[in-house]
């Protein structure tokens, strides 16, 4: 007879009690019947067994189950050793049995073990991340298979796929038993296609249609364009709830709305679905009253012209209140608010914007819009702390930095100091964000400012193949924080059929510790493009500029140069010799600038700007050969359009932006024998880049199709030119920089054929790249206006190969 139920998994197969029967049928009887009887003692335990062990030894098996020799026993008992027994983890099946003996309890504790797992692996896994699907995984290996692990761990991969959309998944754990009895667990994965969103169906929206709701989250039903996928992913249709869809409301004046509930309906053999969103809009609210509470600082009339509502910051300017709600606008106006106590020192200010619904006498919503602003005391700059700097010496650093101890904490310039820091390049990016510490009294304040040292020199050699260069090699030694001063030395030569390049250069941004900068440059050059029957030309010269901020400005210098140069033609015909009077001539310049440059995320732009106007005096009272004067204009501007990724900290994240570049140059006089300072266009190599067009193609008479690599005549340089860039790019790293573009340009004969509408166009996609061997461009044009001998149109791409510049 049985002494107990059947305990989880195990069970008594015989009687363990057998000789107690008649004391457990009394159980069964009445009341008065157990009055009458004496309750017999339970049994004792006189022996226990333990079978089917093979990795656990017995005495601890007995141990877990809790049962003791010489100790009464009952049902309980058997099951809560059973229970222990599985709770340990380490078996599959657990009995306990009786043994037969006619005077003695014996116990018998019959287990199957679970094997050891060896390891397990995965298969299968290729549209998500294989460390992503074994992130979801929970076993232990070198440990007893633990079968409740295995199932969830099965489920959670499963939910994963189910998450990004691929509802046509199948996961299974196989078992492999091993010769040495432990197994191995194989995840095996079958993905199935990712199902996508046909339709987004949504039910209770009266305001705006199906469609424009779409348009305020980033799940969306495929389209016709190769980017409208529809792809399904579970956490960003939460992000779609919880705030997206709200805050589009929020900003249309439905500050009510909710989700109710989804749905998504997947039909995983056509690998399509419908997403079924069920909504209550509320009532849209119109803007009620408005009021400032706590503003010492500035008054109320100062402080409204942030508010974006019906008040009139300006008599008449029709602004009245009662103007749609809009969450947007309303948040957009108190960061406004909120910058302008950071920059005049309150960092410690706290403006909150608070909302009050209600509704007038017919029912109709209104939102009542207060800033209550907690100003607290200006804090001042106490100390700037640069850590991390340990080759680059301190003064270059602060000279970059806006700010100076002693003046009102300013968030402007604080951000315009960090990114001035990132401009050096000396250090690893993204830069931490400068961390902001209250001193001691509690108001003012130490900014500090955490770099990190990075490998800024490289010496670089090597051969390459390009246009303009042949085959050849390189040569190169480049310095940009010599000694740790952020002076900049280079050496290049550049060797090949066609080019022969030495240059020797070296610039100290700050004079003996002043903000007067130098630049000393020594090249020795053999071009070896033909012109007509010019050959090659050789020019040996030495070029010194000296640069002065303009009335102590950051960002504003002004330049004067002198430069000399001496020009000689090699294998070239007598008669044009004879045509320019010289063989050995000498170019004397003298030069002078103005330069703005306001940029940051260099060496790819991401905001800001830069100015430049160069004039330069050659011949006349300073000697040399050439009598002509020459001014170049060149003006870029950024501004950026968005961010991907970073989670909003400075610096970081892939920088979307929108850059747009004009130039243009003019020569007065004439140029002589140094027919190359005229300007060429046309390929990336020699003259004033102009993509999807060869070099020196572009010339005062129109497009030359027989012009290319190095061939070029002496009509393909002008004296006027114009050319325009108009850019979208992403700033991946400061390192990686990808565009597409949209070029223009034209070459003139001189000043007066300028016309800056009459220009040659192309377009196309490009990538810039910082390597170990230097800079490195590629860019493939598309040449829209090219022509053939004939005049006939015959427009086509042109891949352009540069080293050592950005395009």
């Amino acid at each position: 007879m049985a002494v107990g139920t059947q305990g989880p998994g195990g069970r008594l197969r015989r009687p363990v009690l057998s000789w107690g029967v008649a004391l457990l049928l009394t159980i069964s009887a009445g009341t008065e019947v157990q009055a009458q009887t004496p309750t017999a003692p339970r049994p004792q335990v006189d022996s226990l067994l333990v079978e089917g062990n093979v990795r656990i030894r017995a005495n601890q098996i007995i141990a877990t189950s809790g049962i003791q020799l010489f100790q009464p026993i009952n049902f309980r008992g058997i099951q809560r050793a059973i229970q222990a027994l599985y709770r340990s983890g380490q078996f599959d099946d657990v009995r306990i049995e009786e043994r037969e003996s006619p005077t003695h309890l014996i116990l018998a504790i019959v287990v199957v073990e679970r094997p050891l797992l060896q390891r397990w692996f995965v298969r299968g896994a290729q549209k998500i991340e294989e460390s992503r699907v074994r992130g979801r995984i929970r076993l232990l290996e070198g440990r007893a298979v633990d079968r409740t692990a295995v199932a969830q761990s099965v489920a959670a991969v499963d939910s994963l796929y189910r998450k990004r959309g691929y509802y046509a998944v199948s996961v299974s754990a196989n078992e492999m038993l091993q010769p040495s009895g432990a197994v191995q667990i194989e995840f095996v994965i079958s993905e199935g296609s990712r199902v996508a969103i046909s339709q987004v169906v949504i039910d209770g929206n009266a305001a705006f249609s199906d469609a424009e709701v779409v348009q305020g989250m980033r799940t969306r039903p495929e389209g016709f364009w190769w980017y409208q996928k529809g792809e399904y992913n579970e956490d960003r249709l939460e992000e779609d709830i919880r705030a997206n869809l709200p805050s589009w409301y929020a900003n249309h004046g439905y500050v009510d709305f909710r989700v109710v509930s989804d749905s998504l309906i997947p039909d995983t053999t056509a690998g399509k679905a419908i997403l079924h969103l069920t909504v209550e809009e509320g009532d849209p609210y119109r803007v009620g009253t408005f009021e400032i509470v706590g503003n010492r600082r500035y008054s109320a009339t100062d402080l409204k012209r942030f508010f974006p509502f019906g008040i009139e910051v300006e008599p008449g300017d029709g602004r009245t209140l009662g103007d749609p709600y809009d969450k947007s606008a309303w948040d957009a106006g108190t960061e406004q608010m909120t910058s302008l106590y950071n920059n005049t020192g309150y960092i410690y200010s706290q403006i909150a914007a608070q909302e009050s619904r209600r509704r007038d006498n017919d029912g109709n919503a209104f939102l009542d819009l207060r800033w209550r602003i907690v100003e607290g005391s200006p804090a001042t700059i106490n100390k700037i702390i640069i850590v991390g700097n340990d080759v680059t010496h301190e003064r270059v650093i602060r000279e970059a930095i806006v700010m100076v101890p002693g003046q009102v904490f300013n968030r402007d310039l604080m951000i315009r100091s960090y990114e001035n820091v990132s401009n050096l390049t000396f250090f690893e990016q993204p830069l931490p964000v400068p961390d902001i510490q209250p001193t001691a009294n509690g108001v003012d304040v130490d900014v500090i400012f955490r770099v990190q040292e990075r490998r800024t020199g490289n010496f670089n050699f090597g051969a390459s193949l390009g246009q303009g260069t042949g085959i050849g090699g390189f040569i190169g030694l480049q310095e940009p924080n010599l000694f740790g001063r952020g002076k900049q030395g280079s050496v290049q030569w550049s060797f090949g059929r066609n080019i022969s390049d030495f240059n020797l250069s070296y610039t100290d941004p700050a004079i003996r510790e002043t903000r007067m900068s130098g630049t000393i440059t020594l090249f020795n050059s053999r071009q070896r493009f033909t012109i007509g029957d010019l050959g090659r030309q050789r020019q040996v010269g030495v070029n010194l500029q000296l640069g002065f901020p303009l009335f102590g400005s950051r960002f504003t210098r002004v330049f004067a140069s002198y430069g000399i140069q001496q020009r000689k033609f090699e294998g070239s015909s007598t008669d044009l010799l004879s045509q320019f009077s010289c063989n050995n001539c000498t170019r004397s310049t003298l030069g002078f600038g103005l330069a703005r440059d306001t940029r940051i995320g260099l060496p790819f732009p991401t905001a800001g700007s830069s100015v430049r106007v160069n004039t330069e005096l050659n011949g006349g009272i300073i000697g040399g050969t050439g009598r002509y004067q020459k001014v170049d204009l060149e003006g870029r501007w950024y501004t950026p359009i968005g961010v991907v990724g970073g989670d909003g900290s400075l610096g970081a994240g892939i920088r979307l932006v929108l850059g747009f570049t004009a130039r243009s140059g003019f020569i007065f006089g004439d140029t002589g024998p140094f027919i190359t300072e005229r300007y060429s266009l046309g390929g990336v190599q020699f003259g004033t880049p102009l993509r999807g067009y060869e070099e020196f193609s572009i010339t005062p008479d129109g497009f030359d199709p027989r012009a290319g690599s190095t061939q070029a005549t002496a009509n393909a340089f002008g004296g006027a030119f114009a050319a325009y860039t108009l850019e979208a790019g992403a700033r991946v790293s400061q390192s990686l920089y990808v565009n597409t573009f949209f070029d223009a340009g034209n070459n003139y004969h001189g000043v007066r054929d300028f016309n800056p509408t009459r220009l040659f166009r192309s377009y196309g996609i490009g990538a810039a790249v910082v390597s170990p061997l230097g800079p490195l461009g590629l860019d493939v044009a598309y040449g829209i206006d090219k022509v053939d001998a004939q005049g006939r149109s015959t427009p086509s791409w042109v891949v352009h190969f540069r080293l050592g510049n950005f395009f």
